[in-house]
């Protein structure tokens, strides 16, 4: 294939860490700059920690191409990797990425496995669990103050529904979340290592330590099962097929992991969005019921909480015009698909009631389209509802420390005032 490279286009290069440093608007003016180029470019990969030889990644920075592979995952595979540019060994990448990192029809499998596990009443469970645990952080925002909005709502809403879901005791969030935090952590000092061989060793011990706590758990389960998502894990058999405690392990590091990060960082930007936007505030406070639905697509796809995912071709190919060869990684950047002129009006605004939203801010349409997405609208659209009508002032009091990462999108922490 003919493309660009990175060096036509001076000042954009996604895999240096200085990139994801810059400010919001000259990241997104960057990648409207590669969406005018007309068809992907070629990066140079960053240094692999594991050795192995780089042979550079295409950007997919248009809605069309990021929707056309996701359709097409024989031609677009996750096998070798989707949460890492460069290549990992086969068992990091199961580690940490479940069914994430897995095709079918090892995909389908697990997916079905876990899908069974999701009964109607379960999930009628977890929500009416979700408006109590978000009644119950504003009871604390409201006794506590001004305080840091990411660390006493936003993250504190995800992690207690899925450790509500899983059956997993309080005495275990403070390591659920700070495991969550270093698996996530990007480049960013605050969290992990700058050391490669001490970084690795950290996400190492981080998963090893959630994936201990679940399969702990799993073995209690299967002898005295309870009314929680580890028993209904632990005991699902589906034509004969249960999960190894292995793939139990890692799909909780992926529920756990995944599940955290996209509810805290949308609801971290809401804050922000609403604070900066304040016409969009009042447009929200005039309607709340009838607007939050429209608020939380808007926010998921101005937000983009995880910005890209990984794709190997498995054959040489053609997409939307453009040849590929096999073996060759492309990246589905989902952060700039989701400003694309031509798709979206005005990308740049922050506009509550935009409809149609065809954002895919949970992944494109596809075999991966994210298994939460479901429980991740309600979280944000309930805890939303709560903001809005018992605090309806909030605001945040400063800028937002943002996490150092290509990956995620995330805020670290965010000082709020409740005026």
């Amino acid at each position: 294939m003919t493309s660009p490279s990175a060096s036509s286009i001076e000042g954009i290069d996604l895999s240096a860490t200085e990139f994801w440093a810059l400010p919001w608007q000259a990241r997104h003016d960057a990648f409207a700059r590669l969406r005018a180029v007309g068809k992907p470019m070629l990066f140079a990969e960053p240094e692999n920690p594991f050795g192995v030889e780089s042979t550079g990644y295409y950007a997919f920075v248009s809605h069309a191409d990021v929707s056309a592979a996701s359709r097409q995952p024989d031609l677009f595979s996750s096998a070798r990797g989707a949460t890492s540019v460069v290549d990992l060994p086969p068992e990091f990448n199961e580690y940490f990425g479940s069914m994430i990192n897995m095709d079918d029809p090892r995909h389908a499998r697990l997916r079905r496995i876990v899908s069974r596990a999701f009964t109607p009443r379960m999930i009628q469970q977890f929500e009416d669990d979700v408006q109590v645990a978000a009644a119950s952080i504003v009871d604390d925002l409201l006794a506590t103050g001004p305080c840091d909005f990411v660390q006493h709502v936003s993250a504190q809403l995800p992690l207690r529904i899925i450790c509500r879901m899983m059956g997993i005791g309080d005495e275990h969030y403070d390591m659920v979340l700070r495991n969550t935090n270093l698996i996530l952590s990007g480049e960013d000092p605050e969290f992990i290592s700058q050391d490669m061989d001490t970084a690795v060793t950290q996400l190492l011990t981080a998963g090893q330590d959630l994936a201990g706590l679940v399969t702990s758990l799993a073995a209690e389960r299967v002898e005295d099962p309870r009314d929680d998502l580890i028993s209904a894990l632990a005991t699902a058999n589906i034509d004969g097929e249960q999960l190894t405690p292995a793939e139990l392990g890692s799909f909780f590091i992926l529920l756990v992991v995944a599940g955290n990060e996209t509810t805290r960082t949308a609801l971290s930007h809401s804050l922000h969005l609403l604070t900066e936007h304040p016409a969009q505030r009042e447009l929200l406070l005039a309607d709340v019921a009838g607007r939050v639905p429209g608020a939380v697509e808007e926010i998921v796809r101005y937000a983009s909480p995880v910005i890209w995912m990984r794709r190997s071709v498995t054959k040489d190919c053609t997409l939307n015009g453009q040849d590929y060869r096999e073996g060759e990684k492309v990246l589905l950047v989902y952060w700039a698909a989701n400003r694309d002129e031509s798709v979206f009006a005005d990308p740049g605004r922050f506009d509550i009631t935009r409809a149609p939203n065809p954002h895919v801010g949970f992944g494109a349409a596809g075999p991966h389209f994210c298994l939460g997405a479901h429980l991740a609208r309600r979280e944000i659209r309930v805890m939303l509802r709560e903001l809005m009508t018992r605090v309806p002032r909030i605001r945040a009091a400063d800028e937002p420390d943002r996490l150092l990462s290509s990956f995620i999108n995330g805020i670290k922490h965010l000082p709020c005032e409740l005026d």
